[in-house]
């Protein structure tokens, strides 16, 4: 069996909010006799295996080298994808996305393991951003409704992909958002990022105003005398805040409070973000994903 190596405490902790919310939102819809004409689907745009055991990172150009602890290794627990396809009342449609081929064959085997859903369950290996961006487009989003899981294993979701999300005003989406997976390692400290490395982050923020908002100008002695220097001012409760006001100038409504997860060591590597698209129903989904998100942020 080709498992998906990523784990831990945190990986829980995600995978708990998540699978909390799939089953209160198939259960408010299928309830509701105004919603009874949807199509809803489940979204996992880096659906790994199903599976997940100890921890893997894989290889990004560009990017500082990211380590774990082996303690962060859970063995054989079940995936997102796997959890979604236990939530009753269950999803119309799944859809499925990666563009590992061994993860994609482990999904196609996942299946047999769901004979009564397996019509239900679409299979692509594909970018997440590429694929997910066209389908968004060509989705008719007056008789359809989505939940989007985008758990990427560092900075691979685009910004564009967030806007095309969001403009469908019918998706509700999670978002792993790596704060020191990725974002916070590429943030030096008495300079401006290299070209490569601000580029990469422009792409996941959509805009280059992170710098104003993540550095500042001091004065400091040195051995010449009193110089100015820029220096990063961005800890990652502002790094949090950022980017959930970046969510909130395309998104109807967003948690205001996502939930920190942290490796082993207890730093923090990723934020837990919930934005709700549908005007309709985007109090309702915010109300129910803060709940989760404040007593799973309670408990750690």
């Amino acid at each position: 069996m080709v498992t998906h190596e990523f784990g831990g405490d945190w990986t829980s902790e995600k995978l708990a909010c998540l699978g909390e919310y799939l089953h209160a939102y198939t259960q408010i819809l299928r309830k509701n006799p105004k919603a009874q004409y949807l199509t809803i689907t489940y979204v996992d745009a880096f659906a790994g295996t199903g599976y997940r055991s100890k921890p893997r990172i894989e290889n990004q150009d560009a990017l500082p080298s990211m380590d774990f602890d082996d303690a962060d290794g859970q063995s054989y627990l079940k995936g997102s994808a796997r959890i979604a396809l236990e939530v009753e009342p269950s999803f119309h449609t799944y859809l499925f996305i990666d563009k590992n081929p061994l993860h994609i064959q482990e999904l196609e085997r996942m299946k047999l393991d769901f004979p009564f859903k397996s019509f239900k369950i679409r299979i692509e290996q594909a970018e997440a951003n590429i694929f997910l961006k066209d389908w968004c487009a060509r989705t008719d989003w007056k008789t359809n409704r989505a939940v989007v899981f985008l758990d990427p294993y560092g900075m691979q979701v685009d910004w564009s992909l967030i806007e095309s999300i969001a403009k469908t005003k019918a998706i509700d989406l999670w978002w792993l958002f790596p704060l020191g997976m990725a974002v916070n390692r590429l943030l030096t400290r008495d300079k401006m990022p290299p070209e490569e490395w601000a580029t990469a982050l422009t792409k996941t923020f959509g805009t280059d105003d992170w710098k104003r908002e993540f550095y500042s100008q001091t004065t400091v002695q040195t051995l010449f005398g009193i110089e100015d220097q820029l220096c990063k001012r961005a800890e990652f409760d502002i790094i949090g805040k950022f980017i959930i006001d970046r969510l909130k100038t395309v998104f109807t409504a967003v948690a205001d409070e996502p939930l920190q997860l942290c490796n082993s060591r207890n730093n923090p590597i990723y934020l837990l973000c919930f934005a709700a698209g549908n005007p309709t129903g985007a109090s309702t989904a915010v109300k129910i994903a803060k709940y989760i998100l404040e007593r799973r942020s309670s408990r750690s």
